[in-house]
């Protein structure tokens, strides 16, 4: 059979055999060599974009390169400005991977990747699938994303669909005569796995649940679910792992680096150590031990056209104590460092410590489907939401008092129901977002 998908990238400069038996060799270095390989690396990426990189230069003030815990913090905002002035020497836009990301942070850019390091993603991703029986050359994939609205877009991304053996469920619409639909495909296709946005699968596994379906009946071929992009709260895993009847795996990427964390067959949020080098910091850019909680930082040790060394990504999370440097364990995602609220009394919260409180009571009786929190003032709170019936008084006073338990008193809410909730232009649900 026709590799289809690995040739794809062969056509379009992505050397994939040699990213592979790179990656192959690193996954199998003992644990001096790993060590070695990291140290190395690190020096490289740093040494080469210092010399080639006037960009990074600059960041860094020096072409000698000072010791690793010196180096400067980079920042989404540090990466606002056109990507010719960014470019390593040697590099244009023609022959480079080209990308923007979402701008879920509220800070979108325009990256770039030289060809083998995008060949390494790839690898990376090929490699971590494989470990739940998913051969993109061949397996069929249900895909739950969004698509560009314009003819060209819609048309290209329609077309890399044919060439990685995929069928889009848009999920811009996802009333119930849409996810009916959408089950309709599942009885008629034999998709090996599902793969999205965590909001749009979690939709699609209510429904199941409302019509006691169970999808691995319907779909036999199903193996696996992997949900990307959006926090996996327990609650959720639970439910897809029952209406779907297949292992759940989270994963969490970052398009302008790679895939950051997989859950492994084990269980375990296994952190992507061969192609990354993951840090916590504290607030005075420390390196935090196992086990402490902190901002993610992430160098990306091959990227030659684009420097993302000691990049902090905008989420905070925790490494578990039992990490080594060839196997990070990621213990929790706690979200971004910019979905804060920050309330009246001067408390700080994540936003979705406020997602999750209201979570835990809305979804009690099977009405509400999904919804979004927006702070709107120190003290106003808009919660909108997609349900079959308004709340009730009662459900709403049981939010408010559980938020004056876990959070503080005499917040201000406004209840809204909406037919459809706002996402972002790539079909992304923001859950919580503050304007202040």
């Amino acid at each position: 059979m026709i590799r289809l998908f690995d040739l794809s990238l062969q056509l379009n400069g992505f050397p994939i055999k040699k990213a592979k038996a790179e990656l192959d060799q690193i996954v199998h270095f003992s644990e001096k060599e790993y060590n070695s390989f990291l140290e190395n690396k690190k020096k490289e990426i740093v040494d080469f974009h210092l010399q080639n990189n006037s960009f990074y230069q600059e960041l860094v003030g020096t072409k000698t390169a000072p010791k690793w815990e010196d180096l400067p913090i980079l920042n989404k905002q540090n990466l606002q400005k056109p990507l010719a002035e960014r470019l390593s020497t040697g590099y244009t836009v023609k022959n480079v991977y080209l990308n923007k990301t979402s701008g879920s942070s509220g800070t979108p850019f325009v990256f770039s990747k030289d060809k083998y390091s995008h060949a390494l993603t790839w690898a990376s991703n090929i490699m971590r699938f494989g470990w739940f029986e998913i051969d993109f050359n061949h397996s069929y994939q249900a895909r739950f994303y969004g698509i560009p609205m314009d003819f060209v877009g819609y048309q290209k991304e329609r077309f890399k669909d044919f060439l990685t053996h995929r069928f889009r469920f848009p999920v811009f619409d996802l009333s119930d005569e849409v996810l009916e639909k959408f089950l309709q495909k599942f009885k008629t296709k034999k998709f090996d796995y599902l793969n999205g946005y965590t909001s749009s699968i979690v939709l699609f596994a209510k429904y199941l649940d409302q019509k006691n379906i169970i999808l691995k009946e319907i779909c036999p071929t199903l193996k696996a679910c992997f949900v990307t992009s959006e926090m996996l709260f327990e609650s959720d895993k639970k439910l897809l792992q029952k209406q779907f009847g297949i292992p759940i795996i989270n994963e969490y990427g970052a398009s302008e680096l790679d895939l950051i964390a997989f859950e492994n067959p084990e269980g375990e949020w296994q952190v992507n150590a061969e192609t990354l080098f993951v840090e916590i910091l504290d607030e005075n850019n420390n390196v935090l031990p196992y086990g402490e909680e902190g901002r993610i930082v992430i160098t990306s040790l091959f990227n030659k056209a684009n420097p993302f060394i000691r990049y902090e990504i905008g989420d905070i999370g925790i490494l578990d104590e039992k990490s080594t440097p060839q196997k990070p364990i990621l213990k929790k995602l706690i979200g971004r460092t910019n979905d804060v609220a920050i309330l009246p009394s001067g408390k700080k919260s994540p936003g979705l410590t406020f997602y999750y409180v209201t979570k835990s009571i809305i979804e009690d009786d099977g009405n509400v489907k999904e919804f979004i929190i927006k702070q709107t003032k120190l003290d106003t709170f808009e919660i909108e939401y997609v349900s079959e019936k308004e709340l009730n008084a009662e459900q709403i006073q049981k939010i408010e008092d559980a938020i004056s338990l876990y959070l503080e008193p005499n917040l201000n809410f406004t209840f809204t129901r909406k037919k459809v909730l706002e996402r972002t232009n790539r079909g992304k649900l923001k859950q919580f977002k503050s304007y202040l």
